[in-house]
């Protein structure tokens, strides 16, 4: 196994990154094929074949913000285990997408290995939007098949998933394929703008940093009589840590994407949290919990605390507060983007936009023009601060950055195992001072 004990970091200047990515990209007419992008080719009439693997809601939209993306962009295959997601989201991308949806009914895929036959079929792009604790071996496989990705957030539910993740960005690398994540926060105008200042050293160095993502209760799927156990856990994803990693992974991440942007995605050296299930107690919400409390110790001394939950009927919040040397930083998300000083002040009253069609529009320039775009280490990195947390909150231990990233616990099953009469019992809850860290 590699050694990942050295700290990570972006390879590239994310001071630079954002100023050279404040606006949209604008494609040129040109494009390197998947894998050989040295080979340059017109494509001012060329079709980029897109390939959906995972069609639930997520999946859907990424569809659509991609086709809208690239007039030369066509849906030509579809991938997911369940027949009724997949033929729902093909309704409904079709009612916007219209004539750049080409998916004849053999190019629809069913099944666990649904996703190789998308690759197979002869695609330039996939967006990977299945559960998250596929998302390490389709990535992979995605990357090994020379295919430009969308893959949505988190992109792991465990340790040894984002060290595949870590490997398939730097082959997509070497490849010179595109990787764009869905930390889609990472797009947003205001939130480029403001990190961008932070970056800039506007409050001066970071002392500390306190995030919040405070929600109400999710959907659930009511078991029908014709259900494996399985199949059950599929349709409940997120309520099954193999699957989604607990929601501080699925959901709270973006939180924590927005401290590790901060600081540079310079990662912390230990963490430390408690966390646990008050509300939402029942066993139809599997093995996960409903509320987290984590702190994040880095390097030069710097804090960073997140605090998440999801119950009914609680106040919402989705925050971030920066306390730095000759400054803060307020974010409200989608409401207020503030920087004040002893000297000077700054709010954002720049243009808004959509985020999640920009991630597509960026992807798509950055295949025309032959600039790859690469997010992959950020991605990885970013998901492993939420997994981390969590494996703090379930064992009750202070973990340090080299033993939460060499972790070998492994959730779910083996790729080769997936089927529908597999028997997976639901894991145990995690109990603080008696769930061991692995």
């Amino acid at each position: 196994m590699a050694d990942y004990s050295k700290k990570s970091k972006l390879e590239i200047d994310r001071r630079s990154f954002i100023k050279k990515s404040g606006l949209a990209l604008v494609g040129s007419s040109l494009v390197y094929p998947s894998g050989m992008l040295e080979a340059k080719m017109s494509l001012q009439d060329s079709q980029l074949k897109v390939g959906l693997i995972g069609c639930g809601g997520r999946g859907t939209g990424a569809a659509v913000q991609a086709l809208h993306a690239d007039p030369g962009a066509v849906l030509t295959a579809m991938g997911d285990v369940f027949e009724d997601r997949l033929e729902s989201a093909f309704t409904e991308i079709i009612k916007v997408a219209g004539n750049q949806v080409k998916v004849g009914k053999a190019q629809k895929f069913i099944g666990f290995d649904a996703y190789q036959k998308v690759l197979d079929s002869g695609v330039d792009v996939v967006l990977l939007t299945t559960p998250p604790g596929f998302r390490p071996d389709h990535l992979t496989a995605a990357i090994n098949a020379g295919k430009h990705v969308f893959c949505e957030k988190p992109v792991a539910v465990d340790a040894p998933g984002v060290r595949k993740v870590l490997a398939a960005a730097k082959m997509a690398k070497d490849k010179r394929l595109s990787l764009v994540s869905g930390f889609c926060f990472r797009y947003d105008n205001a939130k480029r703008a403001t990190f961008g200042k932070i970056l800039n050293g506007d409050i001066g160095n970071i002392n500390t940093i306190t995030t919040f993502r405070n929600g109400g209760e999710l959907w659930y799927k009511e078991r029908q009589s014709d259900w494996s156990q399985m199949t059950y856990q599929m349709r409940n994803w997120y309520y099954y840590n193999w699957l989604s990693g607990d929601f501080i992974v699925e959901m709270a991440v973006h939180s924590l994407d927005l401290m590790s942007w901060a600081m540079g995605d310079v990662m912390p050296i230990s963490a430390v949290g408690t966390g646990g299930r008050q509300a939402r107690t029942h066993e139809r919400y599997g093995n996960i919990y409903d509320h987290f409390a984590v702190e994040f110790k880095y390097e030069n001394g710097a804090k960073g605390y997140h605090f998440t939950r999801q119950q009914a009927d609680t106040s919402r919040r989705n925050s971030v507060d920066i306390i730095g040397a000759n400054g803060t930083a307020t974010i409200n998300v989608g409401r207020q983007y503030e920087i004040k000083g002893p000297e000077q002040s700054w709010k954002f009253e720049g243009e808004s936009n959509n985020m999640y069609q920009t991630e597509h529009d960026e992807l798509f320039a950055a295949i025309r023009s032959g600039k790859p775009l690469n997010d992959g280490e950020f991605m990885a990195n970013s998901t492993m601060l939420g997994i981390w947390a969590r494996m703090a909150a379930y064992t009750g231990q202070t973990i340090s950055w080299d033993q939460a990233l060499n972790s070998k616990e492994s959730l779910g099953p083996k790729n080769e195992d997936y089927a529908w009469d597999y028997e997976w019992s639901m894991p145990s809850i995690a109990v603080p001072g008696k769930t061991k860290f692995v």
